[in-house]
Formats: C-alpha cells, sequence, structure tokens
C-alpha cells in the first residue's frame, strides 16, 4: 500500500515551506503527485459594515492576497524544481473559505497536509481551520506543528488508541505510513472496556500486515490524557502521531474532543488525524 495522490495546502510563510518540502519527501518515497493548493479568502465582514469601508481598501486586501498567493506558486514550483518532481507535481487555486476549498480537493487525495494553524495572522485567514477541516474533509489530515518537524517523518510512530471507530478509521487510513516505519508503538491511555491487554488487538492486525508493533498502556493520574501523550512523543522520540478526531457540528462551531483538541494546539510532532 503507498501514498499515490498528496495534496499540501500552501501559503507564503515559512511553516508552509518546512510542509511543502516534507510533503514532496513523501511523494518521493511513495512515488506520489503532489498538488499544492493556494486559496484566496473572501471577505469575512457582514455587508452592512462593508458597505462603510472605501472600495481602495478592498483593492489593496485583493492585492496583497494575489502577491502572497503568487510567492506561494512561485516557492511551491521552486521545491519541485529542486526536488526533481515538477513532472509528478501541479497547482491548484481556490477562492473561499479555506476549509471549503482545502476540504473539496482533500476528498481527491490519499492524504492532505496542512499546518497547525495560528488563531490570527496570514496563515490562517479563517479561524479553527484545521479544526474544521479535520472534521469535514472525509479524508486523513496531516497537521504539522509551528514548530516544524523532520524531513522525512514516519519513521517512529505512536497509534493513540482507545478502540473507538475514529481510531480504527486513522489507523486504516495511516496504512501507507505505518507499513514504511521503523517501530511503531500502540499507546492506550487509562483504558477500559478494550480487554485485559489494551491495545493487543489491534497490534496483532498490524502484524498481519507485516507491520510489527508495541501494544503500551500509560496511566494518566490525573494529569490531562493529550499532556500524558505528548510526554510519551517526547519521551520515545516519535516523530508522528496517529489518532481518531472526536467531536461533531453544532450549527456554525465545532465541538472537539478534549484530546484532539489539546494535540491540535500543543502538538510538538506531525499528528495525523482522522474522523
Amino acid at each position: 500500500m503507498a501514498l499515490k495522490s498528496i495534496l499540501v495546502h500552501v501559503t507564503n510563510s515559512d511553516e508552509a515551506h518546512a510542509r511543502v518540502d516534507a510533503a514532496l519527501a513523501l511523494a518521493l518515497e511513495h512515488d506520489a503527485h503532489i498538488t499544492g493548493l493556494g486559496v484566496r479568502s473572501t471577505s469575512q465582514i457582514p455587508g452592512y459594515a462593508a458597505a462603510r469601508i472605501p472600495p481602495e481598501v478592498f483593492r489593496d486586501v485583493d492585492m496583497r492576497q494575489a502577491a502572497e498567493l503568487e510567492a506561494a506558486h512561485e516557492s511551491f514550483e521552486s521545491a519541485m524544481t529542486r526536488g526533481g518532481w515538477s513532472e509528478r507535481s501541479g497547482w491548484l487555486e481556490g477562492k473561499g473559505l479555506p476549509s471549503d476549498v482545502v476540504g473539496l480537493h482533500a476528498r481527491y487525495a490519499d492524504l492532505t497536509i496542512i499546518g497547525q494553524q495560528p488563531l490570527s495572522g496570514s496563515d490562517n485567514p479563517e479561524e479553527a481551520f484545521a479544526d474544521l477541516l479535520v472534521m469535514r474533509s472525509g479524508r486523513p489530515v496531516l497537521v504539522f506543528p509551528h514548530i516544524g518537524a523532520k524531513k522525512l517523518i514516519g519513521q517512529h510512530v505512536v497509534v493513540a488508541w482507545n478502540a473507538s471507530r475514529e481510531a480504527a478509521r486513522a489507523v486504516g487510513d495511516a496504512m501507507p505510513l505505518l507499513e514504511r516505519s521503523d517501530l511503531v508503538e500502540v499507546l492506550s491511555i487509562e483504558p477500559e472496556g478494550i480487554g485485559d491487554l489494551p491495545g493487543a488487538d489491534i497490534a496483532q492486525h498490524l502484524a498481519r500486515h507485516g507491520i510489527k508493533a508495541d501494544a503500551k498502556r500509560s496511566v494518566a493520574n490525573k494529569i490531562d490524557a493529550g499532556d500524558v501523550l505528548l510526554n510519551h512523543v517526547a519521551d520515545s522520540g516519535a516523530d508522528l502521531v496517529v489518532m481518531g478526531a472526536y467531536g461533531h457540528s453544532r450549527v456554525r462551531e465545532m465541538v472537539l474532543g478534549g484530546v484532539t483538541r489539546h494535540m491540535l494546539e500543543h502538538m510538538t510532532v506531525p499528528v495525523l488525524m482522522s474522523h
């Protein structure tokens, strides 16, 4: 099993350059096509307020966005040229809310790579973009942390396991990466109702795919489960976390589970999430 189509959200930022390099490394390893996607955001200003803003302000915003998008495009193409992957890559642009535009194109990719979006700034014109994309796209999303990551990820993977539908979906979606990893750990935190040996069943399933996985359990001792997971990642030297995303939509806001939210806010390595 291999990744054959990778989508990466590209902006004109250092963080985006790093995730493009990582996406290219994955494409080279899996012999995959890679698509860069730039998004020009639509205004979120209410109509009554927009009517009071001089037209030249909107023109200036459009010009800045166009320049940012062109710079992002040039950076993406330069990376593909350096990597000798120009003929196996492509560029797309869309206009609208980033979660809508990226979410649509994510449905035609094996993996979508985005950044751990800040609450404000040019790299995130839409609040909670990462949250929304993970919940809406229907495909696996690889979120890169602000602090960056190794160019080649997936050597040492930690699977956060609780035997839920979301966790099982994440493991299935991550199989192309797990099959190429050197070490896979299945970590269950405060496991309840999943047998005397938590993680053993999914480890056996992975073994049937030729993946050697070590099942481990951890006791939180009143520590937030997200922090327990992050501490284990730091102590073990893992370079990738695989986990299910928990939550549901409510009118126009996303309600995420505590561990999902914690990881999106505090991740120190890339996290592959599925819902």
